[in-house]
């Protein structure tokens, strides 16, 4: 049994943070040190930037409405409300903080990529994911510090669930936001580029190019860093208050594994990333899951030699590696359902060898089947680690799930500035052999991005399972009596948000998409020379027109999310938001599969039939798997991943705002 005192914990807490944050600025200036190419390379990433951060900043004026307004709410209904409200916009600025320092860096490493992948694939990939490990340390550090910070300051763990309910406030808005910006653009671009004029995905005379290019960091930098972010802390924070309440041992001691655990997950993540290389341009994705699966086991021992150093119960131990294990086998789920290695996806390029209406049918069946998997193994994560160690075991192994975040958000976020790489190199004209290494890292990145949306689903999952056990803690009810009417009443509404919430965004997608279309048909039927690469499109305009719908279409969303359980909760009562909790959590769960693993099938599939197979580029499969891909993109990109939010959002709301219920 440990027998130091709590803040020596918390020092190694703190440290760890501060080397989580020190190799970060290292990777920043290691990047910002590399060329960043031509004048063409230079004017198109030039371009990309400016296009991502207007938006971000345009993004968090709004979002800072709603931060003081929901701010204001809590002072004035809660008890704790000075200090809930203190704590939930430091939870929002911690957030949006390392939204933004990503995506400046990921915009600022595309074009060193592209340049790079002239002398190598390795140097390349390096940089790209040195891009990644930086949004990975700087969500992992912000996030660890300001969780260690406020209980350091406060030591009631109950508390900073108003620092996790500012990270699910900017979760919301840049997934939902950055989703329907980067889809409506991608869309729009792929319409009227591929189907309608019949040019490469990278074109520079396509218009809306530029805003698909930024919305790849708007969505899959930004918006991931935020959502799992705010994963990050509510599981840690869930798992600080249920040790307290229910660890059967030293319940203080309880309270701060969970800070160290992450501690340690963040030098294991560092240690994991020194594996990432890929030698004669060969092996990309095996070097990626080389740094995954080499800092799972250092984390595994690290879990271990604190584990029984500082509670001496080794139940906690195998309840870690659970979490550890069930991460990493969504991962190996979604990579076999969206692979284009896999049978799967190629079982939808075959598909569209008979028209798009096959290629929709084969790629909903992919997405339906790949449901099956991560819901044994959530269902199995939870059971396995409730019977060896409790409630407080299914905390802690949502806690090991995530401790690696470092490195797995890093190999998520990758992908981004890879698909950038791959259209500075095709606008820009690069090289053959630097094309031909950026579409490698690309193709990588697809499947990258797809088992990180995974991850972040079932972490989302098991996160909201954590925070539902938190609810009936807090509210005294016992558990959900699903004989009782008012119980069938909040699983019937809770099942139904799920489809509302999707409908709504994949609504703002079209709307959006359609305008990008107008404009791209507009310009070139009307710029003199622009389809033949005499005169240059205006790529603002299409900019602007994402930005302003996805700015627009926030705000009805975030309402839903954050008013329906405070609804609920005051006219129906504590256990009809409890059965409205499971309703959103099981619901919710299995769409965010479903349709991010459709789409990512669908991207798979299109890029697959593009790399020779059944005709190629330009056949009449590759324009019904460029159909396929067209519905994928919302789902994947914006309904799905946005999901995650709202599973999680509406139970830290129901936590929140107990005292109203009671």
């Amino acid at each position: 049994m440990y027998a130091g005192g709590a803040d020596t914990l918390l020092l190694f807490v703190f440290l760890c943070c501060l080397v989580g944050l020190g190799f970060a600025l290292a990777l920043i200036a290691y990047i910002m040190k590399q060329p960043d190419g031509n004048q063409k390379v230079r004017e198109i990433a030039g371009a990309i930037h400016r296009g991502a951060m207007t938006f971000l900043n345009k993004e968090y004026k709004v979002m800072l409405v709603f931060m003081l307004l929901v701010a204001l709410a809590l002072l004035l209904l809660l008890d704790d409300g000075a200090v809930l409200a203190i704590m939930f916009i430091a939870g929002s600025v911690f957030s949006a903080a390392a939204g933004r320092i990503g995506m400046y860096v990921s915009t600022k490493a595309n074009s060193r990529t592209a340049v790079a992948a002239e002398d190598g694939l390795n140097r390349a990939l390096r940089i790209a994911f040195s891009s990644g490990v930086v949004m990975g340390m700087v969500v992992v550090a912000l996030g660890l510090s300001g969780v260690a910070a406020f209980y350091y300051y406060y030591r009631d763990p109950s508390l900073i669930f108003g620092f996790a309910f500012g990270a699910s406030f900017i979760a919301l808005f840049a997934r939902v936001g950055g989703g329907i910006y980067t889809k409506a653009a991608d869309v729009g671009a792929d319409l009227v580029g591929k189907v309608e004029k019949g040019i490469p995905e990278d074109d520079p005379r396509n218009p809306a190019v530029i805003a698909d290019n930024v919305g790849d960091n708007v969505g899959d930098v930004a918006g991931m860093g935020a959502d799992l972010f705010e994963s990050y802390v509510a599981s840690i924070v869930a798992a600080m208050v249920i040790g307290m309440a229910f660890y059967k041992g030293d319940a203080a001691l309880a309270v701060l594994l969970p800070l160290v655990l992450s501690g340690v997950g963040i030098l294991a993540s560092i240690i994991g990333t020194f594996f990432v290389r890929a030698g004669n341009d060969k092996n990309v994705y095996r070097a990626l899951n080389n740094g995954m699966f080499v800092s799972s086991a250092v984390m595994a021992a690290g879990a271990y030699i604190f584990i029984t150093s500082i509670l001496n119960d080794a139940s906690l131990f195998w309840a870690t590696v659970i979490g550890l294990a069930a991460g990493l086998g969504i991962g190996l789920s979604t990579e076999y359902y969206t692979s284009k290695n896999a049978r799967p996806t190629q079982g939808i390029a075959q598909a569209s060898t008979t028209g798009a209406g096959t290629t929709v049918i084969a790629g909903l069946a992919v997405g339906m089947w790949s449901t099956a998997i991560p819901i044994l193994i959530v269902s199995f994560s939870m059971m396995a680690s409730f019977k060896i160690a409790g409630l407080y075991g299914v905390a802690i192994a949502a806690v090991g799930m995530l401790s690696t975040l470092g490195i797995t958000l890093a190999a998520e976020t990758y992908g981004a500035v890879a698909d950038n790489a791959q259209g500075i190199s095709e606008m820009a004209k690069l090289g053959k052999n630097a094309r031909a290494r950026t579409e490698e890292l690309d193709a990588i990145g697809n499947t990258t991005a797809a088992i990180g949306k995974g991850f972040a689903i079932g972490s989302a999952a098991l996160t909201s399972i954590v925070l539902f056990m938190e609810y009936v803690r807090a509210t005294g009810i016992g558990g959900i009596d699903i004989a009782k009417p008012e119980v069938i009443v909040g699983l019937f509404i809770g099942g139904l948000l799920p489809f509302v919430f999707c409908a709504l965004l994949m609504n703002s997608v079209g709307r959006a998409a359609q305008k990008i279309v107008e404009e791209a048909r507009r310009q070139f039927r009307d710029i003199k020379g622009l389809m033949q690469g005499k005169a240059k499109p205006d790529v603002e305009k299409c900019v602007a027109i994402s930005t302003q719908a996805a700015l627009k279409s926030m705000a009805i969303p975030g309402v839903l999310i954050v008013v329906v359980p405070i609804v609920v909760g005051i006219a129906l009562g504590p256990w009809a938001l409890g059965g409205m909790l499971v309703g959103k959590t099981v619901v919710g769960f299995l769409l965010a599969i479903f349709m991010a693993n459709s789409g990512g099938a669908w991207d798979n599939a299109k890029k697959y039939i593009e790399a020779g197979h059944f005709g190629g580029k330009g056949s009449d499969a590759h324009k019904a798997a460029v159909v396929g891909d067209t519905v994928g993109d919302p789902f994947k990109d914006t309904a799905g991943p946005s999901l995650n939010i709202l599973m999680k959002l509406m139970s830290i709301v129901a936590i929140l705002f107990v005292p109203l219920f009671l």
